[in-house]
C-alpha cells in the first residue's frame, strides 16, 4: 500500500507528459522529413540569429533554459569580428543544436554591451539558465574555441540538466541531414500502462522495473523517464517519518542529507517551490561533495516535475545564480 501523504497527485500529470512526448516525437519526425526533402520544418528555430534589446528576453534569456546560448558581440568596423563571426556560425552548424548563436551588434545595442560589461570586441559570452558566463575575448584559434564550447555544453548538461537538441536540421549540415532516420521504437503503451498502474497501486518496485524495461530499449522515452523518477522518489520517502525529517532539517540547516530528505518529502507533498528552494539554498551554502549531492538531487527532482514546467525554469535560473 502506498504510504499516506505520498501521492504524486497535483505535482505532475503523466498523461500530459505522454501527450507532450508524442508531440515532441511528431516534431522530430517533421524535422527529419523536412531535412530529407530539403524543406524547412515549420516549428524549427534558427541556430544563428541576430538579437536586439527588444528581443533579448525571449530570444536569449527564455531560450537559455532549453539550450546554451552563445553571444557574439561584434561591430561592422571590427576586423577581428569578421574573422571570428563566420567561424562561430560554422561551429553552430556543426554542433547541430547543442548550442545556439546570438549575434549582437554593439553599435545598435549599447545597453546590452554595457550590461554584460564588455571591455572590447569581439567578445563571446554564454547564457545558461538565464545567467551570463564570459567565455573569451578576441579572435582565438579554432581548437581553443572548440574546447571552450565543449566545456560549455558539458557544464550546461551536468550542472543544469540543459541539453540542446537539433533545432534546424538543414543548418546542421548536409552530411548529417542525409543520414538515414533511426528506426522508430515502441510502441510501449501496454508496458507503460502496466507501469503506471503499478505506481498508482503503490507497487514501487514493480513500477521501477517496468519503467526501466522501457528505457532499456528507448532511453529517451519521456513518460518512462518521468515515471521512473517518480517511483524512485516515492521509494526514497516510503519509510521516512515526515515529522522527524522536518524537525531534523530545521535543527540542522548545514546537514545536506537532512535537507535532501526534507526536499523529497516536500515535493511528494506537492510543495514544489519549497523543495526546489531548499536545495538551491543548500547548494549556495555548501562546497565540495555536499554541494554536488544537493545539486544532483535538485536535477533529479527537475526530472520528476518535467523540464517544461515553469517552476523548473525558475529553479534552474536560481541554481545558475548560486553556481556562477
Amino acid at each position: 500500500m502506498q504510504p499516506r501523504n505520498m501521492s504524486m497527485s497535483g505535482v505532475v500529470d503523466l498523461a500530459a507528459v505522454k501527450a507532450a512526448g508524442e508531440a515532441k516525437q511528431k516534431a522530430e519526425q517533421a524535422r527529419t522529413e523536412a531535412a530529407r526533402t530539403g524543406g524547412e520544418p515549420a516549428s524549427s528555430g534558427p541556430l544563428v540569429f541576430d538579437v536586439d534589446e527588444a528581443g533579448f528576453q525571449q530570444s536569449v534569456l527564455q531560450r537559455s533554459t532549453e539550450v546554451p546560448v552563445v553571444i557574439d558581440f561584434w561591430a561592422e568596423w571590427c576586423e577581428p569580428c569578421k574573422q571570428l563571426g563566420p567561424l562561430l556560425e560554422r561551429l553552430a552548424g556543426e554542433y547541430a543544436g547543442k548550442f545556439v548563436l546570438a549575434k549582437i551588434d554593439v553599435d545598435a545595442n549599447q545597453n546590452l554591451f554595457q550590461q554584460f560589461g564588455v571591455q572590447g570586441i569581439p567578445a563571446v559570452f554564454a547564457v545558461v539558465a538565464g545567467q551570463p558566463i564570459p567565455l573569451f575575448q578576441g579572435a582565438a584559434p579554432e581548437s581553443q574555441i572548440r574546447q571552450v564550447l565543449d566545456q560549455l555544453v558539458q557544464a550546461a548538461e551536468q550542472q543544469f540538466g540543459i541539453v540542446g537538441a537539433p533545432i534546424d536540421a538543414e543548418a546542421a549540415g548536409a552530411a548529417e541531414a542525409q543520414e538515414p532516420a533511426p528506426e522508430p521504437v515502441g510502441p510501449y503503451d501496454a508496458l507503460l500502462e502496466s507501469a503506471n498502474q503499478a505506481l498508482d497501486a503503490g507497487d514501487l518496485g514493480g513500477a521501477v522495473q517496468a519503467y526501466k524495461n522501457v528505457l532499456s530499449d528507448d532511453p529517451a522515452n519521456p513518460e518512462a523517464k518521468l515515471g521512473l523518477a517518480q517511483a524512485e522518489l516515492l521509494q526514497r520517502v516510503r519509510d521516512l517519518d515526515p515529522q522527524a525529517v522536518r524537525k531534523e532539517a530545521a535543527e540542522n540547516p548545514a546537514d545536506v542529507q537532512a535537507q535532501i530528505r526534507a526536499a523529497d518529502l516536500e515535493l511528494v507533498g506537492g510543495h514544489v517551490e519549497d523543495a526546489f528552494g531548499r536545495l538551491v539554498d543548500a547548494v549556495k551554502r555548501t562546497f565540495g561533495d555536499d554541494r554536488e549531492a544537493a545539486r544532483l538531487r535538485l536535477l533529479e527532482l527537475f526530472e520528476v516535475i518535467g523540464a517544461d514546467d515553469p517552476r523548473v525554469t525558475v529553479a534552474r535560473t536560481a541554481l545558475a545564480r548560486v553556481l556562477f
